[in-house]
């Protein structure tokens, strides 16, 4: 029988979330129980995600094509995404070229990032800098695409499909950033700024050549009516979200946050499946050993300092041998940027809010490896706010910056052959490890499923599958 309307077809579903500030991992989780998925839709985002994935020793930094498209996954980009175009088909290329054949559909509702975006991207992050309120943006163009959709005057990828209407729709914003680009920040298009990207015959023509390419290779669908067929048939989806819960629009650190939902929640809104779908599933949280960030703001279990992020108070800078010493072992610099990202202990205020906004049934805490070593391992418990102790995050990030971390000391643990601790199992985890694991599983009232040990694949100790 086929949808009537009146209910939703069985949930096979599993979300993988990030619990921190992004950075967690969850390219490699995808990609890992990806294999086990028919379907992985990203429902967020656009390419300032940067999901890094390993197989065979070979690496692939994938910014827009969900992560499963290593694994030979139908990929989707849902709704909630916001696409560029040529980042698309340069992946899509890329990866074809290395021997791949990515299957890859964009919901035809998903909002297009245009040259403009890119461009006013760069100036308002620029004029936001003078009051220290810039939030570290990849300068992809991302928040911009989010206003205009917001604004309701948005270019999207069905209308690339349309010629009329693509011409329709850029007729009437493109005046409206020129407006804004010479008359509010009083620059010069064609001087201070790239002509092109404001020219409405260039755009169209080239915009419209995307669409025909979208079209030829039959690339575009119905979001949430091709991913309720794929349901329908008996087929398992994975839902892949990028960045992290902290710097969700609306549960993050705001101003200090992206423009999207990463929440487990945004999977239903991002991709058009109904909430009871994603409910029914397995949600993931993603759980990076310690914490790193990219961008300004508060962050208070944070070691060292990053020149032009860390507050002019904040971080500690007697600890900038050891902020140094875990950057360089977890190459914690940005995917996309290649920006040193800030380091900090993990932050279990954080994390309990990142469970309850997400609803975690099951953990994956990756980077434990990079941890070795270290004589003694601290965790930030909880806080200390005017007195009193918080156990998870103040509402306001003005409130955020005012507490102190109240740090937990865990023994360190030794540096081992983490593959062979990847083929034997969890118990071959050193003990003091599994002590921190099993600390951080207790705090948040969630089974670990996965612990990373490396950046391959075969180097994940697997305790249970969700797919």
């Amino acid at each position: 029988m086929g949808f009537t309307g009146r209910g939703e077809p069985p949930c096979m579903t599993v979300t993988i979330v990030g619990s921190q500030l992004g950075d967690e991992g969850k390219g490699a989780l995808v990609d890992l129980w990806g294999g086990g998925a028919d379907v992985v839709a990203r429902y967020q985002g656009g390419d300032n995600a940067g999901h890094t994935v390993v197989e065979g020793g070979d690496e692939y930094k994938l910014s827009l094509v969900p992560s499963g498209a290593v694994r030979g996954t139908v990929g989707v980009l849902g709704n909630g995404c916001v696409v560029n175009p040529r980042t698309l088909f340069e992946e899509i290329d890329g990866l074809r070229d290395r021997g791949l054949d990515p299957d890859v559909r964009v919901a035809r509702r998903a909002h297009v990032i245009m040259p403009y975006h890119r461009v006013l991207d760069g100036i308002e992050e620029e004029a936001k800098s003078e009051s220290d309120l810039d939030a570290g943006t990849t300068g992809r163009g991302i928040g911009p695409t989010y206003e205009d959709k917001a604004g309701r005057r948005g270019v999207r990828i069905g209308d690339l499909l349309d010629p009329e209407t693509l011409r329709s729709r850029l007729e009437y914003v493109v005046p409206r950033k020129r407006t804004l680009v010479e008359d509010v920040y009083g620059l010069e298009i064609g001087g201070d700024v790239d002509a092109e990207a404001f020219d409405v015959d260039a755009l169209f023509e080239t915009y419209r050549a995307f669409g025909e390419r979208l079209e030829r290779e039959g690339m575009t669908v119905n979001c949430g009516a091709f991913l309720h067929s794929r349901l329908e048939s008996g087929d398992e989806i994975m839902f892949e979200g990028a960045q992290g819960t902290s710097i969700d629009i609306d549960h993050g650190i705001y101003p200090y946050v992206t423009s999207s939902n990463p929440t487990a929640g945004a999977a239903a809104v991002g991709t058009g499946v109904g909430p009871t779908v994603v409910g029914s599933g397995e949600v993931i949280g993603i759980v990076k050993a310690y914490l790193s960030r990219v961008g300004t703001g508060p962050l208070p279990t944070e070691l060292g300092s990053v020149e032009g992020q860390t507050p002019a108070e904040g971080g500690r800078p007697d600890e900038a041998d050891l902020a140094t010493y875990i950057r360089d072992e977890g190459g914690e610099y940005g995917t996309v940027t290649g920006r040193p990202r800030r380091v900090g202990w993990l932050d279990m205020p954080m994390l309990r809010h990142a469970a309850r906004a997400n609803g975690f049934t099951g953990l994956a805490i990756n980077h434990i490896d990079v941890l070795a070593g270290l004589e003694e391992v601290a965790v930030g418990h909880a806080y200390e706010l005017d007195g009193e102790e918080l156990l998870t995050m103040p509402s306001t990030t003005e409130r955020w910056g005012d507490c102190e971390a109240e740090l937990r000391s865990f023994e360190g643990w030794d540096d081992v052959d983490w593959a062979a601790v990847a083929e034997s199992g969890y118990d071959a985890i050193p003990e003091n490890a599994r002590t921190y694991l099993e600390y951080i599983a207790a705090e948040l009232d969630t089974p670990i499923y996965a612990v990373g040990v490396g950046p391959g694949r075969e180097e994940t100790v697997v305790v249970e599958s969700p797919v």
